[in-house]
């Protein structure tokens, strides 16, 4: 399956966006930049990639998320609204160069594999209700609104990257979660670092490395 997804990609490198497969993330493209790069996915196969942009330079995180185009729309003052499909994770390889104005990388799909297939691997209904049970009380404590009755309505898969993507924790854990290989190891440390902002009244200087 992976080796259907292209090698080389164009990246919309974005500082405190993070992104799973799975889930959707609606996109407000203005930039001359990113104009291009989404016009350029349109005529193509509407596939891009999302990156975490790291505070110094130009420098991005090594795993960021392959995503599909699944709605588009044209806005005034020519900009551009869309839905990006998460789909499988990738880690870069290289960046190449270029005579565009955005960025493009050579990527790997191969650790990930697992994002586009049916996981048996379920995390267990007690571990489950543990983190819907967490999630629940700390967004309670951030004064944050989720309609659990929608949100049941996903696949397990979902929910977990659902709520490592939304939940009220920091940029760089979320990072760490997103570059969790499998479906239980993000789980297990997305408990730890909810039980950590519910024991310190969720402070937000403080962060799980």
């Amino acid at each position: 399956m992976k080796d259907d997804f292209p090698k080389q990609i164009p990246v919309f490198p974005l500082s405190g966006v993070i992104y799973f497969p799975k889930t959707n993330l609606p996109l407000n493209i203005f930039e001359r930049r990113y104009l291009n790069l989404v016009n350029d996915c349109i005529k193509k196969d509407k596939l891009m990639g999302m990156v975490q942009s790291k505070k110094n330079g130009n420098e991005v995180y090594k795993i960021g998320c392959l995503g599909k185009i699944s709605d588009f729309h044209r806005g005034e003052d020519n900009r551009v609204l869309i839905n990006l499909t998460g789909v499988i994770r990738f880690e870069i390889k290289k960046e190449i160069l270029n005579k565009k104005l955005y960025r493009e990388f050579e990527v790997s799909y191969e650790k990930f594999n697992q994002d586009t297939k049916k996981d048996d691997r379920l995390v267990e209904k007690q571990e489950i209700n543990l983190l819907f049970d967490k999630t629940k009380n700390l967004f309670k404590k951030r004064g944050l609104i989720l309609n659990w009755k929608e949100f049941e309505k996903l696949d397990q898969v979902q929910q977990i990257n659902t709520i490592s993507m939304i939940a009220p924790i920091s940029n760089e854990e979320k990072q760490k979660l997103l570059e969790a290989v499998s479906i239980g190891n993000k789980t297990k440390t997305l408990l730890e670092i909810l039980e950590f902002y519910l024991y310190n009244n969720g402070s937000e200087k403080m962060t799980i490395q």
